[in-house]
């Protein structure tokens, strides 16, 4: 994430029980797990369980996520009326349990629950804030994959973060786009919507055609498997087969100009503009490739099957976001936005941090990015550019002495000006530590290691050093943690 304004703004703090619509990884999950589901407490009785944690210990999003099982995927089936804001969905997840389960939550933040059924068995469900308590008709038991389905309906939220950001389901001047980070995705359907817990995904939306009778287009993650028109509205299938965090997921509906293309590595491009920013966005689709390609060498093959870009028309939104394969821009970005947010693609979508304290090592990394893309087409050298934060004369340092990067206060600092700035601080005086050679290996080596997986801020360390050989307790202890504006070292 990224505020989309001028440069020098601050960074703002399938069909129901079916299971037909699986992505690979999912299936592929099945035939490993179904064979090894927990054992029987003797001659067929029922297992006992318990039920699973509400939240998964996230010291800044404690209510985020769930215990007791793992999302292998999530297939959406969505009915969108833009004229009236209204969705209906139904969610197939498809889980394995970590624990003998009675009962387990879902986040879900408004939209009511029609019907819920745990392997083909109606389930009982109770509303607790944006939790869903849902127990099924008998234990889910240890390691068993099992299958959830919520059909649901209503006019999704738009939530406002505590750092005073949108988030959820927003609409736009022609229809609507879902953003997630930190929790906006529970606004739209049914999950455990903590990064620690990634899925691969199916999404599939029907909207009606406008009153003059065209068709609205629908962008979401990954590739788009089948389009069909129905006379009255049009139904767009996308499937992403690489492992997603929650936060991530994206649907933007609306008019948009498609262009299409290839990166030099031949990854398919996918950008869509809405016309009111195409003049603005004349270069986007020629930049996207060109930074995928430069981005590629820079810290590894592209991780994902697909890219490309969503620029919609939804002024003083105030950010940007680094929704997978797609990054969303809320206007015409700017050449470094659009920079940081695929940088995002490899720091932050593939590897993605544990906990939400680690965003450090998503934004950090991404803000680094662009020192980079700056160093490289010529401009200031990443040493010009950290002197001038280590200053305050760059246009984007105001604040970012305030906290540690790796210890935000709170959530709604997550997203303050030391995650990004010294977050990229931290990233250069690594590299000055150990040499150009090491360093790009390092972040080469991180991106293979936790491709489409989670990370966190001591694995970075412990990384930087057994590829270094040397001891850099000193350098974290002080530009990582230390509350203080460290001297120059």
């Amino acid at each position: 994430m990224r505020p989309h304004m001028a440069k020098g703004s601050r960074p703002r703090s399938a069909v129901p029980g079916r299971l037909s619509g699986w992505a690979p990884a999912a299936a592929l999950l099945l035939a490993v797990t179904t064979s090894c589901t927990g054992s029987a407490p003797g001659n067929g009785a029922l297992a006992v369980g318990t039920p699973g944690t509400a939240g998964v210990g996230d010291r800044l999003f404690p209510g985020l996520g769930n215990g007791g099982y793992d999302v292998a995927h999530y297939g959406l089936t969505l009915d969108y009326v833009p004229e009236t804001n209204h969705l209906t969905g139904t969610a197939v997840i498809t889980a394995r349990a970590t624990q003998n389960l009675s009962r387990f939550n879902l986040d879900l933040s408004g939209l009511r629950v029609r019907t819920t059924t745990v392997q083909g068995a109606k389930a009982q469900v109770a509303r607790s804030g944006d939790e869903l308590l849902v127990t099924p008709a008998k234990t889910v038991r240890n390691r068993e994959v099992f299958t959830t389905v919520v059909t649901y309906d209503g006019t999704p939220r738009t939530l406002e973060d505590d750092d005073g950001g949108l988030e959820g389901w927003v609409e736009t001047d022609d229809g609507s786009t879902a953003l997630g980070q930190p929790s906006g995705s529970m606004t739209w359907f049914p999950g455990n919507h903590h990064p620690s817990d990634k899925a691969t995904y199916d999404i599939t939306v029907t909207v009606p055609k406008d009153e003059d009778g065209d068709p609205y287009d629908v962008i979401s993650n990954g590739e788009l498997i089948t389009e069909e028109d129905q006379g009255r509205a049009v139904t767009r299938h996308w499937r992403t087969e690489e492992p997603m965090a929650g936060y991530l997921a994206h649907v933007s509906v609306g008019h948009f100009e498609i262009h299409k293309g290839r990166t030099g590595d031949g990854v398919p491009v996918h950008v869509a503009v809405d016309p009111d920013e195409a003049e603005e966005s004349a270069g986007v689709a020629d930049l996207v490739p060109e930074i995928v390609d430069w981005a590629a060498k820079r810290f590894g093959p592209y991780p994902f099957s697909s890219t490309g870009a969503v620029v919609d028309h939804l002024p003083g939104l105030g950010y940007a976001l680094e929704t997978q394969t797609k990054p969303y821009f809320a206007e015409a970005p700017e050449e470094a936005l659009l920079v940081h947010e695929l940088a995002h693609q490899w720091f932050g979508n593939s590897v993605t941090p544990r906990s939400w304290k680690d965003m450090w090592l998503s934004e950090g990394l991404a803000t680094y990015a662009e020192w980079l893309w700056e160093e490289d087409r010529g401009s200031r050298s990443t040493t010009e550019i950290f002197e001038d934060f280590y200053d305050g004369t760059d246009t984007e340092s105001e604040g970012i002495w305030a906290f540690p990067p790796a210890d935000p206060p709170s959530a709604g600092r997550v997203s303050d000006p030391p995650v990004y700035g010294r977050g990229a601080m931290v990233v250069h005086q690594v590299r000055r530590a150990v040499g150009d050679e090491t360093f790009f290996s390092i972040l080469r080596t991180w991106t293979r290691q936790h491709r489409h997986g989670n990370a966190d801020t001591r694995q970075f360390i412990a990384l930087c050093e057994s590829r270094s050989g040397k001891d850099l307790t000193a350098l974290f202890d002080t530009w990582l943690f230390d509350r203080r504006k460290p001297s120059r070292m």
